[in-house]
């Protein structure tokens, strides 16, 4: 879509709202003056009383304008962050409603475009606000539609009870294993799969060096660590002794908090086995995935898995067998293959099983995903919100609540990813982490470190490939020596 701004420069934002509303759309900033068809005119003017955004959308031959005001006194100059802030949200409605008024509906998530959209009612919570009231922000302002507000507000109340518990030495760890057995077809993580796998033995000894590093200026620094995420890929690509070492080394090197809880991605079925389990177990890991995405056959080997429904079972009960590990399931909505009645069936089935934890993902298709190169037949939108909608009322229904939220780019619907849990089990790490309630301290090849400090977040990056990781090792490590 050919875009046209005037009195304003907000690029980004406006991006993400085409992206939402468009989601086959690419934004171009063509030479050539407006006039045209596809194309978004969006201005911004500033009067002595208001200030005004206009939207002027021309789409199949037929055109769409809204406007959208504030008061000029709102926009304080003694403040850029409040000004800029009310000036793009006013330029966002403007080209919303217009899009509404074309698409002839509204999107499940109004619009909001960002991947944390718990964050507005966490705030609105913390300043005193009833639930009702989060809600009714959510709606009055942004067009969230009835069950993305309750779904929203209930994860911020989630939020809101983890953030009340954490003290202020406390940090969250995240180590990633960025190796596979094979790659699915819908991923775009950074892993490596197949003989890549050579790399593990040297990516490993580097790993330990690193947390060795990390762990001492933790110390030094009295930071005591509340959560652990082992994460990937798949970590249980490991071999036992090797899930044993890393385990122990984590455990040395940090000072951990009491009751720790310890989460391993063991993810793929045809990667568990009960010595890995019970090195899990010994090595401190309370928590676990046996992630199935989906219990049907079909579906599984259109996304390039090679185990099938029955391994997923064998997994899940060998899990339960050797105790002490609390479990989640991950289910994809919108899988090629995938119907809203398939999806209902994998998602019986597997609450009867009885996780812990079940988290229901939407299909994003990101640029590395091979289902998006291949043009693959998916499930509409309409169909994957039904999935979703199902979910919800059998999920409740179930005994389980949700507890966080994300979205992404891409994703069928423009939906979200939600964690559900059973009552006393939820996993304080995925709210640190996407709340970004306090520092996550990331190492491995694709770790990206979040230091927290006073509502700031400041980033730190490890290089994306095992490889790049392997050569910067000693740059890694000093830096991982000075983090604090």
């Amino acid at each position: 879509m050919n875009l046209y701004f005037t009195g304003h420069g907000e690029k980004y934002a406006v991006e993400q709202t085409l992206l939402t509303l468009f989601p086959q759309e690419r934004p171009v900033y063509p030479d050539t003056p407006p006039g045209g068809d596809n194309e978004l005119e969006l201005s911004f003017s500033r009067g002595k009383t208001w200030c005004t955004a206009r939207a002027t959308l021309r789409r199949e031959g037929r055109t769409y304008t809204r406007q959208c005001r504030v008061q000029t006194s709102q926009l304080p100059q003694d403040d850029p962050v409040v000004a800029t802030r009310l000036t793009r949200r006013t330029l966002q409605r403007a080209f919303y409603l217009a899009a509404v008024d074309c698409l002839g509906a509204e999107p499940p998530w109004g619009m909001l475009s960002g991947v944390r959209p718990v964050k507005l009612p966490t705030r609105a919570l913390a300043a005193g606000a009833t639930p009702a009231q989060a809600e009714g922000m959510l709606r009055d302002q942004y067009h969230v539609s009835p069950l993305r507000r309750k779904l929203a507000v209930a994860c911020a109340q989630a939020s809101r009870a983890v953030q009340a518990s954490l003290a202020p030495q406390e940090i969250s760890l995240y180590v990633g294993i960025p190796f596979c057995p094979t790659r699915c077809a819908y991923c775009s993580f950074i892993s490596a799969a197949g003989s890549a796998n050579r790399l593990i033995p040297q990516y490993l000894e580097a790993l330990l060096t690193e947390i060795d590093a990390a762990g001492a200026a933790a110390r030094q620094a009295g930071k005591t660590v509340r959560a652990v995420y082992i994460g990937g890929g798949t970590p249980t690509t490991l071999e036992a002794d090797q899930l044993a070492r890393l385990l122990e080394r984590v455990g040395t090197a940090f000072a951990l908090a009491p009751g720790t809880e310890c989460t391993v991605e063991a993810g793929r079925p045809d990667t568990i086995t009960r010595e890995k389990l019970l090195a899990i177990r010994a090595g401190g890991g309370n928590r676990i995935s046996v992630n199935p995405q989906t219990m049907s056959d079909p579906v599984l080997a259109a996304i390039g898995r090679s185990h099938r429904a029955a391994d997923i079972r064998r997994a899940y009960a060998l899990a339960r067998e050797v105790g002490g590990l609390a479990i989640n399931m991950d289910l994809i909505a919108g899988l090629p293959g995938d119907t809203p009645q398939g999806f209902r069936q994998t998602l019986e089935e597997v609450m009867a099983l009885a996780p812990e934890n079940l988290t229901v993902h939407t299909l994003a298709l990101k640029k590395g995903a091979r289902l998006r190169q291949e043009d693959t037949p998916l499930p509409t939108g309409d169909q994957v919100a039904a999935m979703l909608d199902d979910a919800w009322a059998a999920l409740e229904a179930g005994g389980y609540a949700p507890y966080y939220l994300y979205r992404q780019k891409f994703m069928s619907g423009a939906l979200e990813n939600v964690g559900w849990t059973r009552p006393g089990y939820v996993n304080q790490y995925n709210i640190c982490m996407m709340e970004e309630l306090h520092t996550v301290l990331s190492l491995g090849a694709g770790g990206v470190t979040k230091f927290v400090e006073n509502g700031v977040v400041r980033r730190m990056a490890n290089p994306k490939y095992p490889q790049e990781y392997l050569r910067t090792i000693d740059t890694i490590r000093a830096e991982k020596a000075a983090w604090v």
